[in-house]
C-alpha cells in the first residue's frame, strides 16, 4: 500500500509504503531523485539509480521517505550524488552518529514518520545559503530534451564541464539523466492510456522499438509490465 503527497519543500514528494503480501518484491524506477526514508527503525539514504531497484521486505513493513527533485539531494547529505549512485546507505554514513541516533529516536516516536522527515529535511536545506539555481536549469533543458551542446553553451560551460557538474548534482552525466527523465514522462503518458505508438513520438523516441528498448534497459521490464 503505497501512498504521497506534496511536500513544502520545493519539487519533493513525501510518501508512506506498507509492505503487502503481494508487493513484497518491488521495483524502484530511476528518476533522477535521491531519498531519505526510514525503514522499520533505520534512517537510510537512497542514491540515484541508474537501472531499476528491486527490493524485498516482509509483509508488513512500513517506509517512510521524503523524495528529492534531481539535484536536492546534494546539499541535503552533504555529498556529492555520485557518491551515492546506485546505493542505499546507511544516514549514520553521512552524518555523525548522535546526530542520527537523536534524529532516529525523533522520526520513531512521531506519530507520523514522513512528515517527521520532512521537518529534517527542511530545517537542513534552510542552513543551505548558496543553493545552485542553475541546476533546476540544466533539469528544465534536459527535459525540454535540448542537446547537451546547447545546455552546455546556455550555462557558459563546457561540455565536459557539465557532464561533471551533473556528476555531482544527480549522479550522473547529462545524457543518462535525460534517458531516465524520458522514460519516466513516456511512463506518465502510457499510464494515461495513450497509445504507445504515440507515446514513442510524444517523447522524442525514434521510433516504437525505440521507446521499448530503453524502458526495457532502465526499468528491467517492458513497458506493459509497468502499466498494469
Amino acid at each position: 500500500m503505497y501512498r504521497e503527497r506534496v511536500s513544502r519543500i520545493a519539487g519533493a514528494v513525501v510518501w508512506q509504503r506498507t509492505v503487502l503480501a503481494s508487493d513484497a518484491r518491488l521495483r524502484v524506477l530511476p528518476d533522477g531523485c535521491m531519498d531519505l526514508i526510514c525503514a522499520g527503525d533505520e534512517l537510510m539514504v537512497a542514491g540515484p539509480d541508474t537501472a531499476a531497484y528491486v527490493t524485498t521486505g516482509p509483509s508488513g513493513l512500513s517506509y517512510a521517505g521524503i523524495r528529492f527533485a534531481p539535484g536536492t539531494g546534494p546539499a541535503l547529505f552533504g555529498v556529492p550524488a555520485y557518491e551515492l549512485r546506485d546505493e542505499r546507505a546507511p544516514l549514520s554514513d553521512l552524518w555523525p552518529a548522535p546526530q542520527v541516533r537523536e534524529l532516529t529516536d525523533y522520526v520513531c516516536t512521531a506519530g507520523d514518520r514522513a512528515a517527521a522527515l520532512e521537518v529534517i529535511a527542511d530545517r537542513r536545506l534552510r542552513q543551505d545559503r548558496s543553493p545552485d539555481r542553475s541546476i533546476t536549469q540544466i533539469v528544465t533543458r534536459l527535459r525540454a530534451q535540448l542537446p547537451v551542446a546547447a545546455i552546455a553553451a546556455d550555462a557558459g560551460v563546457s561540455e565536459r564541464q557539465l557532464h561533471r557538474r551533473c556528476l555531482t548534482a544527480f549522479g550522473y552525466g547529462p545524457k543518462v539523466l535525460g534517458r531516465i527523465l524520458r522514460m519516466n514522462r513516456a511512463l506518465a503518458m502510457a499510464r494515461a492510456g495513450m497509445p504507445f505508438a504515440a507515446v514513442a513520438d510524444e517523447a522524442g523516441y525514434a521510433d516504437q522499438a525505440h521507446l521499448a528498448r530503453d524502458v526495457r534497459a532502465l526499468a528491467g521490464v517492458p513497458l506493459s509490465m509497468l502499466i498494469g
